[in-house]
Formats: C-alpha cells, structure tokens, sequence
C-alpha cells in the first residue's frame, strides 16, 4: 500500500533511509556521514521538514507492507522545478516492486499537480538505482551537469494512460 508520510512515521523513515543509504556509501564516505547518531538526528529533522510541506510544495509517499513500513519517496517544488530528492527501499525488501509502486504514485501526484518534468540526483556509485530510474525512463542530463558526486537525470512527465 502507498499513503502519504504522517508525523508518526519519521522514526521509521530515518531509519530506513539510514540502512538504504549505508548499502552505496558503506566504504566510499566515512561511516558517521551516513550512519552516526548525529547524521540520523539531521535525517530525520530533514524528513520532518519534507513531510510537513504543503501540497504544492511537494509531498512525502510511505510504502507499507504489512503494517511495516518498507520504501518512502519524497518530492519538492520550488522556484517552478521538481525534484524527486528521495527514493528508497529498505534492503530487505528489494525486488518486491516497492520501488516501481513509489514511483508510480509519485508519476500520478506529478501528472494531477501538471507537472510535466522532473529532475533528480543520483550518487555516482549507486548502480543499483541509476539502472533503476533508467529503467523508469529517467534520462541523464543532456549537458553531462553533475552536483558533486552526484549524477543528474531528468524525466518526461507524460500524460496518464489511456488519456
């Protein structure tokens, strides 16, 4: 099931975010930038900002499975550009579908707000997702622009199905 993040579920979610994110920066980035107390506290005060955004600023999305919760995304607009700033799934329920479900339903809040391009970053050494948002048809920036470490990739908005 796919629902909008409530205030109850930013333990959760910075937890989750948490063990994703150690799976592409375990040994690239020292362990308290992605892991320490410290990090999970700045997480989740990030992720209490996000889920409180109106709905024109963007929104927070929970997959849930079972009561557990098992992925969460997040989007953002502001100054006229979208961004998807999180995808994610926690590792033990990778290659469930999670990840196509929270796209899908962010690809459905985008298309009812009319927004018809959105941007994203992706870390350079996450294979995993990079083959992922390729296969959701997210195309790399046609300038080759990056953010630091961090690839950029656009995606077309299209119309819904059957429309």
């Amino acid at each position: 099931m796919i629902r909008t993040a409530r205030p109850a579920d930013l333990d959760a979610i910075a937890a989750l975010h948490t063990r994703a994110r150690a799976t592409y920066y375990r040994g690239r980035i020292p362990e308290e930038s992605h892991g320490g107390a410290a990090e999970l506290a700045c997480t989740r005060e990030g992720w209490s900002r996000a889920v409180t955004r109106t709905g024109t600023e963007g929104g927070v999305l929970c997959a849930e499975r079972d009561g557990e919760l098992t992925g969460v995304a997040a989007f953002r607009t502001d100054g006229g550009e979208t961004t998807l700033t999180q995808l994610h799934v926690d590792p033990v329920h990778w290659r469930r579908g999670t990840g196509a479900a929270l796209h899908e339903a962010c690809l459905d809040a985008w298309r009812r707000a009319g927004i018809r391009r959105v941007r994203l970053e992706v870390y350079e050494h996450n294979l995993r997702a990079q083959a992922f948002y390729a296969r959701q048809g997210w195309l790399p920036d046609p300038a080759g622009a990056q953010a630091g470490s961090h690839r950029i990739l656009w995606l077309a908005v299209g119309e819904p199905s059957g429309e």
